[in-house]
């Protein structure tokens, strides 16, 4: 039982939503249907997914991860060592059922998609990979493990690629790197202690943190360029421009107190997470 609240643990509860619904939204908007492939899509991508994409992460940053005062609780699990080796196994156990029905259920392209999000998700932390060290791609690695789950769904369904379309992607993809930017922000001084390299560590943490601000502010701009009530969207970006704003004049001596808004998200995003859903179930009643 320990060990699986361990696993639980790692694979970030809080967070399960934040992969499944891109996914579950973009499929159920494109088919209206509640079929297999929705199903086995959205448990996929709420917890094996997660088990893979925190586990392997909590797996190769432990080294790091011990000198940092945030990891040990909602914001990330400090596995013990004697269930490393379960938790990789854990990982592989839990998502080959579900790509296996995936593959079956899909089609050539859905199958590239689908590996891509795989492959980002084992690339930004396994050994020889590491993506999450190599500054800029980290934040793009990132924003694909939660922007690929609703391409993939869209892909599956064989939605209609419009404009719209295409700019609400962008936005959620700045969305997902501006998210994983600022979060770095508050760790520049425990990843240069342990010698890891990110976005936040080599621009420095004022920089960073403004280029933070751009993207939402960005993403925010791009939805008012879809289709009603799209725009209305809006009002989901401009919190995450107002919180990274607040911290425009950070410095990286200072970096830790990013964490005070780093917390904030956790709530916006349910919040963001609701605006968006009612304005997805207005579009789909209205359409």
């Amino acid at each position: 039982m320990r060990t699986l609240g361990q696993l639980l643990v790692s694979s970030r509860p809080l967070s399960w939503i934040n992969t499944a619904f891109p996914f579950a939204a973009a499929y159920l908007l494109a088919t209206g249907r509640l079929d297999l492939a929705f199903w086995v899509g959205t448990v996929y991508f709420l917890i094996p997914y997660n088990l893979a994409m925190y586990g392997i992460n909590d797996v190769f940053d432990y080294e790091s991860d011990l000198r940092n005062p945030r990891k040990g609780g909602v914001e990330g699990a400090l596995l013990d060592p004697s269930i490393h080796r379960t938790t990789l196994w854990a990982a592989v156990i839990s998502n080959v059922p579900f790509l296996v029905v995936l593959v079956v259920l899909g089609s050539a392209l859905s199958w590239l998609v689908l590996a891509v999000s795989v492959f980002a998700v084992v690339a930004y932390s396994a050994k020889g990979l590491r993506f999450k060290e190599k500054p800029v791609l980290d934040s793009i690695t990132s924003s694909t493990h939660f922007v690929s789950p609703a391409v993939y769904g869209l892909v599956l369904a064989g939605a209609s690629w419009t404009p719209a379309l295409w700019l609400i992607l962008i936005a959620f993809f700045l969305w997902g790197m501006a998210s994983h930017a600022f979060g770095a922000v508050q760790d520049v001084i425990a990843d240069r202690e342990g010698g890891l390299a990110s976005i936040a560590t080599v621009l420095g943490a004022r920089l960073t943190t403004r280029l933070s601000v751009a993207a939402y502010a960005l993403a925010g701009v791009l939805v008012l360029g879809t289709d009603w009530p799209g725009p209305l969207a809006i009002a989901a970006a401009l919190p995450y421009v107002a919180i990274t704003a607040r911290f425009w004049m950070i410095t990286d001596e200072t970096a830790e107190t990013a964490n005070r808004g780093w917390k904030r998200f956790l709530l916006l995003n349910f919040i963001a997470g609701a605006i968006v859903t009612m304005l997805m179930i207005y579009w789909a009643i209205n359409r």
